[in-house]
């Protein structure tokens, strides 16, 4: 009786050792941020504030957030310096990623316009994928500070010719006085990062 547990206890431990050893091995995810302008480029500048400024803090939250070993954020630009659209890509490219996403700020003459934005392209393979990686980071973004407004298509040199799923995530108004706080905001810029993060695990 003895020896049929012993047996019993030694099979079992055989048996987990095999499930663990030969679980199938987890890939891990990568998600380009592609903090946009950059440099000479300030992108939207209004009320001393810069959208190149703006995009670049938020991408080194988001890296900075990640606790997630399955998951690597690549920052496409690290710093304040003008890439091209070629260069970015082909960096982008070089990733092979999951998805890209390019951090915009948006400006209207209508300063009441606010909310958040998401554009992707009608013309890749990756178009299902890239609608639903903007539907779902738009829905999470948005909400009692931004408000969530449309995903549109656009043919935008970055979405167009990157090997993965891409969209381009304008996230909010610098035009507009509420977005523009919370844009600035070290509160509101720690929530937009969490809440992307969130939205691509």
């Amino acid at each position: 009786m003895k020896t049929n547990i012993k047996i019993s206890g030694i099979l079992s431990a055989v048996v987990l050792f095999c499930l663990f050893a030969f679980k199938p091995f987890e890939e891990k995810k990568i998600i380009v941020i592609d903090a946009g302008h950059g440099g000479h480029d300030f992108g939207a500048d209004m009320h001393g504030f810069q959208e190149k400024n703006i995009s670049e803090a938020i991408a080194k939250k988001i890296k900075a957030f990640n606790k997630d070993s399955n998951l690597e954020i690549v920052l496409l630009r690290d710093g304040d310096h003008f890439m091209g659209l070629s260069e970015r890509v082909s960096i982008i490219n070089n990733h092979n990623p999951d998805l890209v996403i390019s951090l915009h700020v948006n400006a209207s003459k209508n300063v009441q316009v606010n909310g958040v934005d998401a554009y992707i392209s009608s013309k890749t393979e990756f178009y299902e994928k890239s609608k639903e990686s903007a539907e779902k980071i738009v829905n999470e973004v948005s909400g009692d500070n931004l408000l969530k407004r449309r995903i549109s298509e656009a043919p935008f040199y970055v979405l167009k010719n990157s090997n993965c799923a891409a969209i381009t995530l304008l996230m909010g108004f610098l035009s507009n006085n509420k977005d523009r706080e919370y844009l600035t905001s070290e509160t509101g810029q720690n929530e937009i990062a969490t809440k992307i993060l969130e939205a691509v695990k």
